[in-house]
């Protein structure tokens, strides 16, 4: 059965894109075209010709004001870098500042292409990066319930700190855990949340087997569920909403990330019926 997908046009802030101003008014001709989503890269330093890049929560937060129905959020994060107590507070805040329009995508990052890791100081053990990630997503869903925090783990402590003001989404703010597609542990991790980016499917059948799977591990595989997937711009995303896909992400080269070229392939729109076309349909 085909699933109804949504699209969401999903970019990094690098060179021309690094500007929150500018990054504001592509989500507001995002949400004016059509498009379902507006999600951006969370990295700190990009591999050449990449030679600027932006902070994406202080332009999702410009993107927040500047839009009124789009969803929103960093997809994704890679959370070692983060520190859990000021993730809750952001989080809490920019689902508040957008009307509770976001979703929170999560990972464990990598250094293939910015060597962020090594070249800063932090975790390049990816089974560590794994438990802060884990430890992080327990303290951020306490944090988000308004009750106070009384947590001691292996990395972190939070010693009774009640987080509020609470995001507006309720139970939480959505998380979409990414991995690459087939490895047991993201998967896993992915069945606790609210949706699984599998990095790496490039097949429906890979993204319906992936389905199944998650199915299995979930306690109740009847409830909503998102499974993400990028797919290149002007492509046709049936099969994949065949294979149980919900939603799609514009995948766009960062070595051809001119405004002009990002700012054509958003006004084309997204690759389903848009809103305003459905509703004067």
């Amino acid at each position: 059965m085909t699933t109804h997908i949504r699209s969401a046009f999903w970019i990094p802030v690098f060179d021309e894109l690094a500007d929150p101003r500018v990054v504001a008014r592509l989500a507001a001709e995002a949400e004016e075209v059509g498009w379902d989503g507006f999600f951006l890269w969370d990295h700190i330093a990009w591999a050449a010709p990449v030679q600027q890049v932006g902070d994406p929560w202080i332009s999702l937060a410009a993107a927040a004001i500047a839009t009124e129905s789009i969803r929103l959020g960093p997809m994704v994060t890679p959370v070692a870098r983060r520190r859990p107590v000021k993730l809750a507070r952001e989080t809490a805040s920019l689902d508040q500042l957008s009307g509770g329009r976001l979703t929170l995508g999560v990972g464990l990052g990598s250094d293939v292409y910015g060597a962020e890791f090594v070249s800063t100081g932090e975790e390049v053990d990816a089974r560590v990066r794994a438990e802060l990630l884990d430890e992080t997503l327990d303290i951020l869903t306490a944090a988000w319930s308004g009750l106070p925090v009384h947590h001691r783990g292996k990395h972190y402590v939070v010693d009774d700190i009640t987080f509020l003001p609470m995001p507006v989404q309720e139970p939480r703010v959505p998380v979409w855990v990414a991995g690459y597609a087939g490895r047991v542990n993201p998967v896993r991790r992915a069945a606790r949340f609210d949706g699984y980016f599998p990095i790496g499917v490039r097949h429906p059948d890979q993204l319906a087997e992936l389905r199944e799977t998650i199915s299995g591990l979930r306690p109740d595989p009847s409830a909503p569920y998102d499974l993400v997937v990028p797919v290149a711009p002007g492509a046709d995303p049936a099969g994949y909403a065949a294979a149980g896909a919900t939603w799609r992400l514009t995948e766009l080269d960062p070595d051809e990330m001119t405004l002009d070229h990002v700012r054509g392939v958003l006004r084309d729109g997204p690759p389903t019926t848009s809103r305003k076309e459905a509703v004067a349909g």
